[in-house]
């Protein structure tokens, strides 16, 4: 849960030790070369799409929607302040809407072709993206943060995407309505000091 994922970090901070989170699709190539792109320009929004399912306890994006997710956050950076959620037996729709007015969006994949994919929308040209280089980038960074024991991820960021995907299940429970992030995260955090305690 989003409470677990403070109190892990609190902890962290507290015992002054290193740790990140991520997803592999943060590092592949092809994510990481489009938000330095100068033919794509300024990214101005984003699509990403995936395979989707679920697991008993977790809120419902954090087992697999989170490959999908986190490249939005590559894209778009942090500053998302509302998400919508909406579903069918085949998809999953999820809506981001950052605080400069652009917008992330999710599609996960029940049914039918899968993989993974995404369109980024710049000033310059819309490009799309398909999952390249698997484990090959993670694997780097995993081996970089073993001798530097520094984060490539800021945690505020990562706390901001699991915000996002609790915030999904929120709206799932208003039927779609928006949910606003400082909200999610403002209950997170009480649950989360009340963890601690114990």
């Amino acid at each position: 849960s989003l409470a677990d994922a403070i109190a892990i970090f609190e902890l962290a901070k507290k015992h002054n030790v290193p740790v990140f989170s991520s997803s592999t699709l943060r590092f592949a190539a092809a994510v990481r070369a489009a938000v330095t792109n100068e033919a794509i320009g300024p990214i101005l929004g984003a699509a990403t799409w995936g395979s989707c399912s679920y697991s008993t306890g977790p809120p419902d994006l954090f087992f697999y929607g989170i490959h999908g997710i986190e490249p939005l956050f590559v894209f778009l950076g942090t500053g998302c302040q509302t998400v919508s959620r909406s579903m069918t037996k085949e998809t999953d729709f999820v809506t981001g809407g950052w605080k400069d007015g652009r917008v992330g969006t999710y599609r996960g994949i029940h049914k039918g072709k899968a993989g993974f994919g995404a369109t980024v929308f710049g000033t310059k040209a819309i490009v799309q993206i398909e999952k390249g280089d698997g484990f090959n980038g993670l694997g780097r960074e995993i081996a970089r943060f073993f001798k530097t024991r520094k984060s490539p991820i800021g945690p505020e960021e990562t706390l901001e995407i699991f915000a996002f995907m609790e915030a999904a299940d929120e709206s799932k429970r208003q039927g779609g309505a928006p949910v606003a992030l400082a909200e999610v995260l403002a209950k997170a955090k009480t649950e989360a000091a009340a963890k601690l305690k114990n």
